[in-house]
Formats: structure tokens, sequence, C-alpha cells
């Protein structure tokens, strides 16, 4: 995170600096791609790629978290209500010691952050536990693993995004890369048609937050801005929804209980959304979301190597899959 700010304080000193002779300063088009100076787009770029898949990694690692909330009592939504509190405390109370302008919007543009906190987290989030609930884990995580295709739409005609040969590749051999790791082909389940529609929300929720996100970079404002009130409103959208008090007894109960809730906030929601959404600045929308589903890969792969469950053929081949979707991204100028 240190990194990521002194990258950003040190853009905006250039910014202030008069425009030499035949040099260009970067910035966001109408179309919603930031243009950048031609020798300093690839390092970008590739740092921004870097920082996306870095947050799938963090996400990946999810499992590992969540398994002791369950096993402490907790259902998903108050685990998510957790998430979002952590994080927007953590964050607000950073902004506030870093920079206070950082907190401030403007009530037209609030919409945005309404679209990633409540249309996109907590819809999300609804959607996908009511997905495992009616289906199984692994169908589940297909449908949510549509939302790379429903990104790459959607960004052809909000954002004018072009559809190319190998980012249309690499969206198709990271879907199947999923499906594989997932572990669906492997036995026959009979899917519900309610089953189907809440996992196909839950796809498009996911999707939704690289839409609102760039709207909301757009506008001028900062990752760190956007996550932090990303935040806020799906705390506000959990408020009326969780029941809190066993939550407070979690918290109550132990103090390690916190210090493990903290760290959980931050290493799976916070920093990983902040390099989300840093990646976005100088990545498009459509190839951030097929890179974030290094996310499966990863948390097969610590289920291999930390919680010591099987890695089957179809797992392993689905690994490689969604590492080559990476490096032909990667190859895309």
């Amino acid at each position: 995170m240190i990194s990521i700010l002194m990258t950003d304080q040190m853009t905006c000193r250039k910014s202030r600096k008069k425009n030499r002779p035949g040099k260009k300063e970067g910035g966001f088009s109408r179309a919603g791609e930031y243009k950048m100076e031609p020798g300093t787009e690839k390092n970008r770029s590739a740092y921004a790629g870097a920082a996306v898949i870095a947050a799938g990694c963090m996400w990946g690692s999810m499992g590992l978290w969540v398994r002791r909330f369950s096993e402490k009592g907790l259902d998903s939504l108050q685990i998510l209500a957790l998430r979002a509190a952590v994080a927007a405390a953590v964050l607000g109370i950073f902004l506030l010691l870093y920079n206070r302008k950082l907190l401030q919007v403007a009530i037209k543009d609030f919409w945005c952050f309404l679209g990633t906190g409540i249309c996109s987290l907590l819809f999300f989030g609804y959607c996908y536990n009511r997905t495992i609930l009616l289906t199984s884990l692994s169908v589940a995580a297909i449908l949510l693993y549509t939302a790379p295709a429903m990104v790459t739409v959607m960004s052809v005609f909000l954002f004018q995004e072009k559809m190319t040969r190998q980012k249309l590749a690499a969206l198709l051999l990271a879907f199947a890369g999923c499906v594989l790791v997932t572990g669906v082909l492997e036995g026959t389940q009979a899917v519900s048609a309610l089953g189907i529609l809440t996992g196909l929300g839950s796809g498009f929720g996911y999707a939704l937050y690289s839409i609102f996100s760039r709207f909301a970079l757009k506008r001028g404002y900062h990752p760190l801005t956007v996550t932090f009130y990303t935040f806020v409103c799906t705390l506000a959208g959990t408020l009326p929804l969780a029941d809190w008090m066993p939550i407070g007894t979690f918290l109550a109960g132990d103090r390690g209980n916190l210090l493990y809730t903290a760290a959980y906030g931050v290493v799976t929601t916070g920093l990983p959304y902040i390099l989300y959404t840093t990646g976005l600045r100088y990545v498009e929308n459509s190839k951030a979301s097929i890179m974030a589903t290094v996310e499966p890969v990863v948390a097969t792969l610590i289920g291999v190597f930390i919680l010591h469950e099987r890695m089957t053929v179809s797992g392993a081949a689905g690994v490689v899959l969604v590492l080559f979707a990476l490096v032909i991204l990667s190859k895309e100028k």
C-alpha cells in the first residue's frame, strides 16, 4: 500500500509541473481508458497487471480465513458484514492520517459507490451464498466466473474497449480452467432453475464492481477513495440484514478473535480491493477481470499444499489453462 501511495504522490507532483514540449501527460479519455506517456505505458501496465493478479491471489486465500468464522457459528452475511466493517474502519483511519482530501466526494457521484458497495459486493455476496445453498460450491463457482464474460461485453459497449482475438482466447481459456478447477465435470449434479438464476446473479454482481469502479475513476477519484466508500456502502447495506449479536459475542469472547478479524479484513478485503481498483487505472476492465480468475487457482493450490486436499487431473489441467490465459494477456499489446 505504501508503494502505491508514494507512486501516486510522485505522479501528483509531476502533474503540477509545466509540461515539456513534445510530452503528454497521462489521463483518462472519454472512453474510460487511461492514456499514458509512451515511455511509461508498458511499465505501468505491467505493474497494474501484477496488482490485479496479487488481488486475485489474496481473494483466493479467503477460504482459509472463513473456516474459523464458520467454526465459531457465524453465517456468510455476518462474515461479509465483518469484512466491510474492518475494511471501512482501517481505510477510514488511514485516510484521516494520510490525506483527508481523499475522503471528499461529490453527492452527484455517490451513485458510483452505491454501485460498487450495494449493487456489486452486497448483491454478489447474497446471490453467491444462496447459490451455494441451492446447488453446490463447485456449481456456484462456475456460475460466478461468468463475470469476466459479462465485464468484457459491458466494457465494449460502455467504455468502447476492443474485443481482440487474444482477449477472447484468454477469456475462453480462463473460464474452461475455472470449470476444471472446481471439478464440476467429475460428477453429475441436478441444478435448479433458481440456483442457476442466483448463480448468474452472483456473476453479474461480481462484474459490476469493475464497471462502477471505472465510472468512479473516470471522475478523478483515487482508488483509496473508491475502496473506502465501497465498504461504507456495503456495511450500511448489511446493517438491517445481519444479526449482529453473534458478531459481538465472537469479538468480545477472545482478544485473538479481534486480531484475527482485523487481519482478515485487511488481507482479504481492504488491500486486494485497493490493488484491483488501482490496476483498473491502467488496465482495461475485461483484462483485469480475466486476470482475477487466478483466484480459484490459488484456492486450489492452498487446498493442496496447506489443507492437504487431493489434486485431481482436471484440477491440474485447469490451473495450467488459467496460467496460459494470463500469459496470452501479458503478450497482448
